[in-house]
């Protein structure tokens, strides 16, 4: 059978190819500290668990719209309104099988061949794929670890041009922890109402932040930002609701019309009943989201100063998600050879950089228990000093 040629140009993705090698030598009943996963190790909480529940008492098990129940898409307007300034109506919002799905739906409704979609490296290794799949080509812009892995708005107004269909904004970021402040995202606004073009800001870490990180959403900066802006979106991380698959993103209604459209005939509608428990997550208590945050917080004090403290490694201080972005460069390996070989000699499972378009670095997760981190770290002090 003959494949189409937009799978062809498309690889499967690394860090689940990781994951896979590490959960598998785990079944083995190999110890392997497994940095890997994007994942929180919390189960999700009770609250959310006993209404999707109730859900399923009620009968909350057919079909539902396309765009997602009711409910749901006013809870979540309620929510942008609350929590991001963002004056958004249950009629701009679409749910999606996780985050991911919303991004993909997303370039299916609005990516044709030659337009091109400005995403800074390193990123998301999913988001470029995305765009090729969808007959796209993304430009890829590079950042730089003394500036924070950001990009700046003359990196940005310089890749804009009449091809510019699409810039990708990720804050909190995978795979470097970045955080834009809100005078940078202002700035990055300024360029997007100058040159017209629109953004879409992927804000799945939004409540993973440190230090007093503030997170500005780019759609509250003007109406003109506003006008210009899409808001992707979900519950997995900040919830630990990953195997929910819950997603969404706020558009203009007729973007939303169109996402219908496209999920409409491949996935229908999201599980039915998994979305009364995202009600519950918005609408209930949020001390369990704070209670991640605390182990987060303390996990990333101890990986931060662990690896900064062994010589040959850096990596800047993440302001928000569960990730260190490590430059490996000084020992004059590629990054997929130098987490294969940890993994095998070490039993530490990381992801290679290229992934996230840079080889220099690998990615490691601090979501899980500190002590798979602090094993985790003693076991990567041993590699390097052979290496």
């Amino acid at each position: 059978m003959r494949l189409a040629a937009r799978v062809k140009q498309v690889p499967a993705s690394v860090t689940l190819a990781i994951a896979a090698k590490a959960k598998a030598m785990k079944a083995d009943g190999i110890a392997v500290c497994n940095f890997s996963a994007g994942e929180p190790d919390f189960d999700t909480p009770d609250s959310i668990k006993e209404a999707a529940k109730l859900a399923l008492d009620r009968g909350k098990t057919r079909y539902g719209p396309a765009a997602g129940e009711p409910e749901l898409r006013k809870a979540l307007a309620n929510k942008l309104q609350r929590d991001n300034n963002l004056n958004y109506q249950a009629e701009n919002i679409i749910v999606t099988n996780g985050g991911k799905h919303s991004l993909f739906n997303l370039m299916m409704a609005t990516i044709e061949a030659g337009d091109e979609v400005i995403i800074p490296a390193p990123y998301w290794l999913s988001y470029p794929e995305m765009v090729k799949l969808a007959g796209g080509t993304p430009i890829i812009v590079p950042t730089e670890a003394s500036n924070g892995y950001k990009i700046t708005p003359d990196q940005l107004r310089q890749a804009i041009n009449p091809k510019t269909q699409l810039f990708i904004l990720n804050s909190p970021s995978n795979p470097t922890g970045a955080v834009y402040s809100p005078s940078e995202i202002r700035a990055l606004a300024e360029v997007v109402v100058e040159t017209n073009v629109t953004v879409v800001s992927d804000e799945i870490y939004e409540k993973i932040l440190y230090d007093g990180a503030e997170h500005l959403s780019i759609g509250a900066v003007s109406p003109e930002a506003f006008d210009r802006a899409i808001i992707s979106n979900g519950f997995a991380k900040s919830y630990s609701m990953t195997g929910w698959r819950l997603g969404y993103i706020a558009a203009p209604v007729e973007l939303i019309q169109a996402m219908s459209k496209v999920q409409g005939h491949s996935t229908s509608n999201v599980c039915t009943f998994a979305q009364f428990g995202a009600i519950a997550a918005l609408e209930g208590s949020q001390d369990p989201v704070q209670k991640m945050l605390d182990a987060f917080t303390q996990r990333r004090t101890v990986m931060f100063e662990g690896v900064n403290a062994i010589e040959g490694l850096s990596c800047p201080k993440p302001g928000g998600a569960f990730y260190l972005f490590i430059d490996i460069s000084k020992f004059g390996l590629t990054s997929i050879e130098f987490c294969s070989r940890l993994l095998d000699s070490q039993q530490v499972a990381a992801i290679p950089g290229i992934a996230f378009g840079d080889d220099r670095c690998i990615r490691l997760s601090y979501a899980t228990d500190m002590d798979s981190i602090q094993r985790g770290l003693e076991r990567l002090r041993t590699f390097v000093a052979s290496c």
